[in-house]
């Protein structure tokens, strides 16, 4: 069964002003990341614990650990020092095709430990959607798509609408929470919401002059935030 409500709303921010503007906005998810060092940039742990102080559990952060090479001895100890911030969810980018089942097992203890990780793939780099055997098998919390490169159009550029539904309701059976993201428009939204996916994630769409370092607007996050309840 789809979901019967519209997506989530996930706001990516850089720094504690931002946070404190989609918190007042109601946003469902706010997410840490630096796009100035990236596609899944991390922001420095003192921002980010500066952040999950001021959200107090009011409502679900996640943070990324940056785009880091597919290896399990940087990876982990990466997830590990993220999460220790109290952070509710880390995201791990899966780069490239290299390394990202032993990547994933590698994080089995710490997922046992509590730790709810998602895992991003990336529609411009020829995502394989059966490794979400290997996550659901690691024990991960979701699963979304992203875009790695921010100069070679959004999600939609990349992948039709009927392989995002197939990720999703794989996702879905895998009891793996599924979200869309990557540069994502107001535009996109109705299109995306037939893939019912269980949130969706911006940043550019926010900013002033919709450039994704620039800084995030009210207005910006109000007409996503509307655009969200009204086309669903």
């Amino acid at each position: 069964m789809p979901n019967l409500s519209p997506p989530q709303f996930l706001a990516s921010v850089t720094c504690l002003n931002e946070a404190q503007l989609v918190l007042d906005a109601n946003v469902d998810i706010i997410d840490l990341k630096n796009p100035a060092e990236g596609a899944l940039g991390a922001l420095p742990l003192a921002t980010i614990q500066e952040i999950v102080k001021l959200i107090a559990k009011r409502k679900l952060v996640s943070a990324t650990i940056g785009d880091l090479v597919m290896d399990p001895l940087l990876i982990e100890p990466a997830v590990q020092v993220i999460s220790e911030t109290g952070v509710d969810i880390v995201k791990i980018g899966f780069f490239g095709s290299e390394n990202h089942v032993a990547c994933a097992l590698s994080l089995k203890k710490q997922i046992l430990n509590g730790t709810k990780i998602v895992a991003v793939l990336f529609a411009d780099q020829h995502p394989n959607f059966d490794f979400m055997d290997n996550l659901k098998a690691a024990g991960f919390y979701g699963v979304m798509l992203d875009t790695a490169n921010k100069s070679s159009g959004g999600l939609l550029n990349h992948l039709s609408l009927d392989a995002l539904s197939s990720f999703t309701q794989k996702a879905k059976s895998l009891n793996l929470l599924s979200g869309l993201a990557g540069s994502l428009t107001v535009n996109d939204i109705p299109l995306l919401n037939e893939c019912y996916p269980d949130y969706l994630g911006f940043r550019g769409a926010l900013c002033d002059s919709l450039n994704r370092r620039s800084e995030i607007v009210l207005n910006q996050v109000l007409n996503v935030k509307d655009t969200l309840l009204l086309s669903f």
